[in-house]
């Protein structure tokens, strides 16, 4: 259930109606905006008197939330989510475009990388450090070695770093190293995970599980809110289809489903989506054009010797053509990427 608040209600009265739902057993989230008021209440609101409620002069209306989903809801929060990483804006105007090599092999390849993409525009570098495969025989990287790789990386380029976590108990090495810390689709509905990533205060790129609806993903960025962490990305990376030309469906209409059921920004992973390196251009294209807030994009200087995943990969010299198309089509809809930058 949501209150909305007339506009110009004295902060006192907002605080007053806040105190008196909280000490009825509520959670209450305020949400506050230059033109609206309101509040959100958690628990179960089906002994709630609307019409004491409504009686009150500074209430304008009373609103029922169907959606399981509370703090990840728009109702919840009309205004888009931005979440700042040291600087960089994730949501909003600007399109936060990561990219780097599906795995950290090497710190020559790492800086090299890292390098290359801070020069075409990119403004966070992403790399594997632990890898989850499907067969127990493949690569499964270079795991502590290589969050310390890409900490030197990142002392080199100043990009953050996105890498994902696999288990609890690497949150406090990953709450440390990591600027934004990444579960993968497999890990989407780990609860136990996301709870405890939920009393962190970094920035969780929550990737969409493989067979996953949309709004199991939005129940899964509900566990990590509920604990108190709101700094939360979505990240559609493709679903299980009867297709397998691709590695997955890339399911493009869930960028602007999402976008109006949630406030959270909503980005979008195109090289896992297709798993093929010459559909990571046209599928960025259309994700950008859907109104995606940024990119998450695997770049490797030698794909066909990559450990991992090369098959999906771009060179860096396609990422730099890519970013300056996708600059073009950005600034149609009144938005912009990061600007390139000599390094």
């Amino acid at each position: 259930m949501i209150i909305i608040m007339k506009p110009h209600t004295p902060k006192e009265e907002i605080l007053i109606q806040k105190q008196k739902l909280e000490r009825e057993g509520f959670e209450v989230n305020l949400s506050q905006g230059e033109n609206y008021c309101i509040l959100g209440l958690i628990g179960d609101t089906t002994k709630i008197d609307e019409s004491k409620i409504g009686a009150n002069e500074y209430v304008e209306k009373i609103l029922k939330v169907q959606q399981p989903y509370k703090l990840a809801n728009r109702l919840f929060h009309p205004d888009n989510t931005v979440i700042n990483v040291k600087g960089e804006k994730i949501g909003g105007n600007k399109i936060a475009i990561m990219a780097g090599p599906c795995s950290v092999e090497s710190e020559e390849q790492i800086v090299e990388i890292a390098r290359r993409v801070k020069k075409s525009g990119a403004r966070f570098l992403r790399g594997g450090a632990f890898k989850p495969r499907t067969s127990p025989y493949s690569f499964q990287g270079l795991k502590t070695h290589g969050l310390e790789l890409l900490k030197l990386a990142r002392k080199e380029t100043g990009l953050p770093i996105v890498t994902e976590i696999m288990t609890a108990d690497m949150i406090d090495k990953f709450v440390e190293d990591v600027d934004v810390i990444q579960v993968g689709a497999r890990n989407m509905q780990n609860f136990e995970l996301l709870k405890e990533l939920g009393k962190t205060r970094k920035p969780i790129l929550l990737k969409r599980g493989l067979s996953a609806t949309i709004e199991e993903l939005l129940m899964s960025a509900e566990y990590i809110m509920s604990e108190g962490n709101e700094n939360v990305i979505l990240c559609e990376r493709g679903i299980r289809t009867f297709e397998n030309y691709t590695r997955n469906t890339l399911d493009l209409s869930a960028i602007p489903a999402i976008k109006k059921l949630s406030h959270l920004p909503v980005i979008v992973d195109p090289s896992h989506a297709a798993g093929l390196w010459w559909m990571v251009e046209p599928l960025s294209k259309a994700a950008i054009a859907v109104g995606a807030d940024g990119l998450i994009i695997e770049v490797h200087n030698d794909p066909a010797n990559a450990k991992c995943d090369g098959q999906q990969s771009i060179k860096p010299d396609k990422f730099h053509r890519l970013m300056e198309d996708i600059d073009a089509l950005a600034q149609l809809g009144s938005r912009e990427i990061y600007e390139t930058i000599n390094f």
